[in-house]
């Protein structure tokens, strides 16, 4: 079947990702794949460079006729998500991809492709082997670690790199042009609290909120779905105001890029108040669910008479808590004014855990724009330091900030308009890319991210359309054609 995969049109790029497609390089373990692209430039006669890091970066002059044209960088990732069946016997660290054709598509036997961002590595490969292609001088950089840890764009050192545009060749639809990602910050709030006896005449409830969707806490957070924390924070917070409901744990949500599907409660309440207490929550979950009707239709929010905890929480510490988790900012800060729909920034209170004596509340905020990315993490740490909370900021990376008037987007739009008699579609996603840490620094260089189809990414489902990568291929080249003078 490779023979096959290497008579594809365009066969440039089918071989060059064949050939690449045959080395091990699953995330972490690059060590064949950056020697293979070493091995591949060196063979060019070109200079090339590994960085400190393991990034490679291999130049190539521009070609008679483009010397006075703007440099680019053509940027991709060497490795890929290591991913197989359950019953398909691979090592990822010894064996090359497996391939086949099933019509219009190109396939691995029950393992992730690698086309992820392989074509991009194999385009890039292409033109730097061609003889005949037009194009400006070249800097084509290899990233490694880009799908558990971004290690290589992070640790990119400035002046390495002279291009003037970067091509990132990492996007998985055709018709898209990509021209802007979030960036993130997690955010974590930590109080150790004193727990007093729980007084005579309380009984012991657990409440659970289940039944959520959850969903990526980036692309999903504009959808209107619920956050269990949130849901049960209003449930305890209004329950403390009318019945004096005191905590004495909370498990609530789980990872920061997940929005929370579940949260469970231990709580005491008043005997006295039993009758009062469950009828007011039960007009309150009615509410709640009338609310979420359309985006939580399987919201479940229930109630267990249980054995009366010992210990609660001292009640000015929960009055603060409470009250923080209610201020604390969830979901959509902003949406972008440049490109319709597109959330700017957001928060996630992706967990928030009360047990023995502690409070920890662990948010992930997001944005496009660094500022604001910063202003939203100082509004909720603000907000849990107004409680004794201590506040503490990491795993910090930037945004790519849509810019609608970049020369090369315009080169992008204007080409694809003519070439397929169609609007492209011009994008911006609110997650992560490569783009938003390489700008941090490479400032002044413009940037754009385009690919072709694959769909599956990240599953052994994964598939690149074969006449996509062919319309891919031609669009590529007539951007390098047609990149402006200096």
């Amino acid at each position: 079947m490779s023979n096959e995969i290497r008579n594809l049109r365009p066969r440039s790029v089918w071989n060059k990702f064949a050939d690449l497609n045959a080395v091990p390089r699953p995330s972490k373990k690059e060590e064949r794949v950056i020697a293979f692209m070493i091995d591949f430039g060196e063979s060019l006669g070109f200079e090339v460079i590994e960085d400190s890091v393991g990034n490679v970066i291999i130049k190539k002059p521009a070609t008679i006729g483009m010397e006075d044209r703007k440099s680019i960088v053509m940027q991709s990732h060497l490795d890929m998500v290591h991913q197989k069946n359950n019953d398909t016997k691979f090592d990822f660290l010894t064996q090359g991809i497996e391939m086949y054709i099933e019509g219009d598509w190109v396939k691995a036997n029950g393992t992730t492709l690698g086309a992820d961002n392989g074509l991009g590595v194999a385009t890039i490969m292409a033109v730097l082997e061609s003889k005949d292609i037009s194009h400006p001088a070249i800097e084509a950089l290899f990233t490694i670690d880009e799908e558990t840890g971004m290690t290589g764009a992070m640790g990119l050192k400035e002046g390495l790199l002279n291009g003037d545009i970067l091509l990132n060749l990492d996007t998985e639809e055709d018709d898209e042009i990509g021209v802007g990602c979030a960036g993130g910050i997690d955010v974590t709030a930590e109080k150790d609290f004193k727990q007093v006896s729980t007084p005579v005449g309380k009984i012991g409830y657990s409440i659970v909120v289940n039944g959520l969707q959850g969903g990526h806490s980036g692309m999903d957070i504009h959808k209107g779905f619920g956050n269990a924390n949130k849901i049960m924070n209003r449930i305890l917070f209004d329950s403390f105001e009318k019945y004096g409901l005191r905590i004495n744990e909370i498990d609530g949500g789980g990872l920061r890029n997940a929005i929370p599907r579940e949260s469970r409660a231990v709580v005491a309440i008043d005997s006295l108040h039993e009758s009062s207490f469950l009828h007011n929550l039960g007009e309150l979950i009615r509410s709640i669910k009338l609310e979420l009707k359309t985006t939580e239709p399987g919201l479940v929010i229930s109630l267990t008479n249980i054995d009366t905890p010992k210990l609660i929480m001292d009640s000015d510490v929960q009055l603060g808590l409470t009250r923080a988790l209610y201020a604390a900012w969830n979901g959509v800060y902003r949406m972008s004014p440049d490109i319709e729909g597109l959330v700017e920034a957001s928060n996630n209170i992706a967990r928030v855990v009360v047990k023995d004596g502690n409070i920890k509340i662990c948010c992930l905020t997001r944005s496009s724009v660094e500022s604001t990315k910063i202003d939203l993490a100082m509004t909720l740490r603000s907000t849990f330091e107004l409680i004794g909370c201590k506040v503490t900021m990491s795993g910090d990376y930037p945004g790519w900030a849509p810019n609608m008037d970049s020369s090369i987007l315009q080169l992008l739009r204007s080409l694809y308009e003519s070439m397929y008699n169609e609007k492209p579609h011009v994008a911006a996603c609110h997650a992560g890319l490569e783009c938003g840490i390489l700008g941090t620094n490479y400032p002044e260089m413009e940037m754009i991210s385009f690919g072709p189809n694959i769909k599956g990414a990240h599953s052994p489902d994964e598939r690149v359309q074969i006449s996509s990568v062919n319309k891919f291929w031609n669009f590529l080249l007539e951007i390098l054609k047609n990149i402006p003078k200096e």
